[in-house]
């Protein structure tokens, strides 16, 4: 699917090993699959952001894995186990991919997905506000 590139985006993920490359190229994908109006940029100085009526998530290249940090996390359901830190956090979430991991695209996409819908309706706080925990 056709998207506005970040040329930004693409030097961040440039400049990583091909593993890293290859996980956040397919994250990337999955973003723009899930709603063709998110839009890419950076924030926090070089940290590749996807953001559609707020954060949707961000990607982080460590030494041994890629983070997809998941903003709204905190109400997203995760049912079929693909957080891997953060379960306490409020606002984000974290999904760790690993080199030779499998993404689970269909699960990642649903979340996706239902962040962009909280986005749409007013983000995670007033979400909360109103008693809608996603759990």
């Amino acid at each position: 699917m056709p998207y506005v590139a970040d040329p930004r985006v693409d030097a961040y993920i440039d400049a990583l090993p091909e593993w890293q490359r290859d996980i956040c190229r397919q994250v990337r994908e999955l973003v723009h699959a899930a709603d063709p109006d998110v839009v890419e940029t950076i924030k926090r100085t070089t940290r590749p952001y996807f953001v559609l009526d707020g954060n949707i998530c961000a990607l982080l290249a460590a030494k041994d894995h890629v983070n997809v940090f998941l903003y709204d996390g905190a109400i997203v359901p995760d049912p079929e186990g693909i957080i891997t830190a953060g379960h306490d956090n409020k606002t984000a979430r974290t999904v760790a991919f690993r080199r030779g991991e499998t993404i689970n695209a269909p699960a990642l996409t649903r979340m996706i997905r239902h962040i962009i819908a909280d986005n749409r309706a007013g983000g995670w706080r007033r979400l909360k506000a109103r008693g809608r925990t996603g759990r």
